[in-house]
């Protein structure tokens, strides 16, 4: 189990927006999170990776920590074993892709410049970007900017990639194609776990669907592989 969470409260400047959640990820799942902007879809994302604490609950692990005790120092690397991907991309402008992925390898500790240098052709080529890692930032379209931000979530192996509205800036085919990817890396192995306002792409794509409504998360998969449900 990567994530376990069990009756857990979810706050967000001390305002409780889910309570009593219930939520579990397993190798290899690709999970659906949606909801209406501020049914708590991000805050619960955010307290996976600790971006949130969670105060009360009955057992909050993730990949193997306790989240109700983890002390700060534990948070790096934590997150080094996750991909993390957000809605607005947060590539660094000022230098190429390429030097944008070599950053985070050096950041995570990878000393051996060779190991670094194949690993960034492998991840760039996994998302089909091979050919644009000269480019800096501003010269790609948000699709493959998107793109490059799941090579960078990918660089260190992860277990898990958390994505925050990874779709939310892009076209309805830019997005299919993202999401067609993250599905890829999910049938790999390493699960993903996604919030979403695109309804359409659960049912290209199918996974398991939870949704926030009303200050809880519920499990809809059954229904929704049944009954076309609407976000809110």
């Amino acid at each position: 189990m990567l994530i376990e969470y069990r009756n857990i409260n979810v706050y967000q400047e001390d305002v409780c927006v889910l309570k009593d959640v219930n939520f579990h990820v397993d190798d290899g799942e690709f999970i659906y999170i949606i909801g209406k902007v501020g049914s708590g879809k991000s805050s619960l994302l955010k307290t996976m990776y600790v971006e949130l604490d969670i105060e009360e609950g009955e057992e909050a692990m993730v990949l193997g920590r306790n989240l109700l005790k983890i002390r700060r120092r534990e948070v790096p690397a934590l997150r080094k074993e996750m991909g993390i991907i957000f809605q607005d991309f947060q590539l660094l402008h000022d230098r190429t892709v390429w030097k944008n992925l070599m950053f985070v390898l050096r950041a995570t500790g990878w000393k051996d410049k060779g190991a670094r240098e194949e690993r960034i052709m492998e991840v760039l080529e996994a998302v089909g970007m091979a050919n644009k890692r000269d480019k800096m930032p501003h010269e790609l379209s948000g699709g493959e900017q998107q793109r490059i931000a799941i090579a960078r979530a990918i660089l260190n192996h992860p277990r898990i990639i958390i994505a925050d509205e990874p779709t939310g800036n892009l076209d309805p085919e830019t997005a299919r194609n993202i999401v067609g990817l993250l599905k890829t890396i999910s049938q790999r192995g390493t699960a993903v776990v996604m919030s979403t306002h695109n309804m359409p792409m659960l049912e290209e794509f199918p996974g398991i669907v939870y949704r926030c409504k009303d200050g809880h998360i519920n499990d809809i998969t059954k229904d929704f592989n049944n009954v076309n449900i609407e976000e809110d």
